[in-house]
């Protein structure tokens, strides 16, 4: 006798699943189908909720949106500034696609896509107008934030995405922050500090930990935080 799948999945189950399996076996390599097979489910049962494999990267990227953001308000309670926390968003991310090909992978298939590549420039572009508005930008307007997320957006993927006649990772680093400030009007004399400081901090250590600490976030959402997200 065949064995009856599982029919009352979860979504939360479904993204929690897809979560683990995106940063322990990699994006690409993960289809829609594996995902199924793990949490004994049937395709359609899956494709109910979320139609294709980027319709849950979409969600997963909102959902990694948020924690970034709130770890970056996390280290400027500790003492850190909004800016030194931006600058080490980035500086984790792109130590993360150094050290692991499926962190590689994860992230800029975030970037390749225009359903999440859409999702990342309108987040990072309030983010920008929080960090940057009132000191450095006082005078731009939305327009102006949108367009230097066009820019920004392109430094990013290419600090992560290495070819072997890529530059050190702290070469990359240090040019790509210091470029995202300098549009962002950011004084040379702070821009300088900032780097000094971001290239001081453990931040290999930092991108493991963002990697670690999002399985664990996306294991802590309940359906009404998912919902939410959904929405948003």
């Amino acid at each position: 006798m065949a064995r009856r799948r599982r029919v009352n999945t979860t979504k939360i189950e479904i993204v929690q699943t897809a979560t683990r399996m995106f940063l322990e076996r990699g994006y690409t390599e993960t289809s829609l189908k594996a995902i199924c097979d793990e949490l004994d489910i049937s395709t359609g049962n899956l494709t109910f909720y979320f139609p294709t494999k980027e319709h849950l990267l979409a969600l997963l990227v909102k959902m990694l949106c948020r924690y970034q953001w709130e770890m970056m308000e996390h280290a400027a309670d500790e003492g850190k500034t909004s800016l030194m926390a931006l600058c080490l968003e980035l500086t984790a991310m792109a130590a993360s696609c150094e050290e692991s090909e499926i962190a590689k992978d994860f992230y800029l298939s975030t970037y390749t896509h225009p359903m999440t590549l859409d999702i990342i420039r309108k987040n990072d572009t309030e983010k920008a107008r929080q960090v940057f508005g009132k000191e450095y930008c006082s005078t731009w307007k939305d327009q102006n934030f949108r367009e230097a997320e066009l820019l920004v957006s392109g430094i990013e993927y290419a600090t992560m995405m290495t070819t072997e006649s890529s530059a050190p990772l702290d070469v990359r680093i240090a040019g790509a922050i210091g470029t995202v400030m300098l549009i962002y009007n950011v004084p040379e004399e702070i821009r300088k500090m900032k780097i000094s400081k971001v290239m001081a901090t453990d931040y290999r250590g930092l991108g493991r930990q963002i990697l670690r600490g999002f399985i664990e976030y996306t294991e802590g959402l309940d359906e009404e935080d998912l919902e939410a997200l959904i929405m948003s």
